[in-house]
């Protein structure tokens, strides 16, 4: 019951939603072409509402360019005059068919809506609507944007530290049951998860832009970026011992490493006097991966 309440928890992202329209608003009701065109200054600031600058910048050219494509089309197609059907569905074609020839990454939803707006068009001109439609989106984008990014900027380090330090637990318990006693060879499923979760909370990290923290963030970015690499090297290994048809016996400073690192290692078999292949692979591999726990756990405390 808790858990299903918790998800109507409110946000900060959704708090500086509801302000960047609410300001929005004000601005358009003073500055604006028309206070009959809000929805253009709230459109605009929701889009730039996005999850980090990358994103909300993007939503701001998506706008901008849907607008005069829009327009463009719109504008060729009235003066061919077609009748308004005819045209809505030319101008849609040809918006279509433009995004995809440029290979742009947004989609034209909006340019498509604003062709079919111009073309059945009979309160006013195509170029006063564009005018219009340009100046109070613009301000809903300016104030979306200078919310997203003044107020309590979005900032996932805390989130990917904490997943790194998960991954490093799962590693301690993938070698408990590697070296369990019963020869069974785990899988490294899990850290690989953990792994991608690391690799898709850097990618957002690294397109958000904080602003009055922008050196923190880069040295931020730098140290986690360097925890990835040796989480990435240390995976690589404990994916070579999953394929092993079963562990080799530890060598005597390789257990006792791994009990000082917190792993309960149950495994009793006696190592021979001469290693056998397996040995030898399991203990360079279970070295190497101690190795870069210790690097990676360093740099996590470094920061």
């Amino acid at each position: 019951m808790l858990k299903k309440w918790s998800a109507l928890r409110i946000g900060p992202r959704t708090l500086k939603t509801a302000l960047a329209v609410t300001l929005s608003i004000i601005m358009v009701s003073f500055y604006g072409s028309s206070t009959s065109n809000l929805i253009f200054a709230t459109i605009g600031a929701l889009s730039a509402m996005g999850a980090t600058f990358k994103e909300s910048l993007l939503s701001c050219y998506s706008q901008i360019a849907g607008v005069l494509f829009g327009v463009f089309a719109g504008v060729l197609l009235l003066s061919l005059h077609m009748p308004p059907l005819l045209a809505s569905g030319i101008g849609i074609i040809i918006v279509i068919t433009f995004y995809n020839l440029l290979r742009l990454r947004f989609s034209p939803t909006l340019a498509c809506i604003i062709v079919v707006t111009i073309c059945h068009l009979t309160y006013t001109t195509p170029f006063i609507y564009a005018k219009e439609r340009i100046w109070d989106t613009a301000i809903g984008l300016i104030v979306g944007m200078l919310v997203n990014l003044l107020i309590y900027p979005y900032d996932n380090s805390k989130q990917i530290r904490k997943t790194i330090e998960r991954l490093d637990k799962e590693l301690i318990h993938y070698l408990e049951a590697m070296f369990n006693g019963d020869e069974t060879v785990p899988k490294a499923n899990k850290m690989l998860t953990s792994l991608d979760e690391i690799n898709h909370g850097l990618k957002i990290f690294s397109d958000q832009k904080l602003l009055f923290h922008l050196k923190k963030q880069q040295k931020d970015l730098s140290s986690l970026l360097s925890c990835e690499k040796k989480a990435r090297q240390l995976v690589v290994h404990l994916e070579i011992l999953s394929d092993l048809p079963f562990p080799g016996i530890l060598i005597a400073s390789n257990k006792e490493r791994l009990e000082r690192n917190g792993a309960k290692i149950k495994d009793q078999r006696i190592l021979p006097e001469e290693l056998n292949e397996m040995d030898i692979v399991t203990n360079y591999h279970v070295n190497q991966v101690l190795d870069l726990r210790r690097e990676l756990l360093n740099i996590l405390r470094e920061q």
